[in-house]
């Protein structure tokens, strides 16, 4: 067994391993920030500081976090591809979304671009830490996609049609909602 995978060392903590292992869990699925964490644990009678939670973070969370990726499900071999027009201190930038057949978010990206380059870099990420690549790729019918395909997966199957993006054009919809909502004196309504 590798030093990443050995169990971690508690000696000299004044808590118990459960209540360390449970606030470092916390913070790190949920994306809690540390003051959230002290609160959570204190309605459950654990008096501790968010200093403390920073502490427990630092030391153990790297082993965490790779527990968690270790056991977050595989994707599925259809993956749908999509961009949305946000703006963000006033200057307009294209949020990049995949999302595999069940809904599961792969990965976001946000750039000032829509071009070939951008879309090679957002592949790129996608396929990085992946055991195996798309069977399908769905996409829209921007020209992007398939520059970027043809250059990276040659052999994977790619679909453009409107409708057959469905699927990311609903993961798009918390974003759309927030952006709406967030200012609306800026905020763009035409979401087509």
């Amino acid at each position: 067994m590798n030093e990443k995978d050995a169990a971690p060392n508690y000696k000299r903590h004044r808590f118990p391993p459960a209540i360390i292992a449970h606030a470092v869990w916390l913070s790190f699925r949920f994306a809690l920030s540390f003051r959230d964490v002290e609160g959570l644990l204190a309605a459950r009678g654990v008096i501790i500081t968010y200093e403390t939670v920073r502490q427990w973070c630092r030391t153990f969370g790297q082993q965490y976090a790779n527990t968690l990726r270790r056991r977050r499900p595989q994707p599925g071999d259809t993956w749908h591809l999509d961009e949305v027009f946000i703006s963000i201190n006033g200057t307009q930038h294209d949020l990049w979304r995949a999302v595999d057949q069940a809904g599961q978010v792969l990965d976001i990206l946000v750039q000032p671009r829509r071009d070939k380059r951008t879309a090679v870099t957002f592949l790129r990420r996608l396929l990085k830490d992946r055991e195996y690549g798309p069977r399908v790729v769905i996409t829209d019918r921007l020209a992007s996609y398939g520059a970027a395909l043809r250059e990276l997966l040659p052999s994977v199957e790619h679909r453009r049609h409107k409708g057959l993006n469905n699927r990311t054009e609903n993961a798009h919809q918390p974003t759309r909602a927030q952006r709406a909502f967030a200012h609306p004196l800026t905020a763009r309504h035409d979401f087509t």
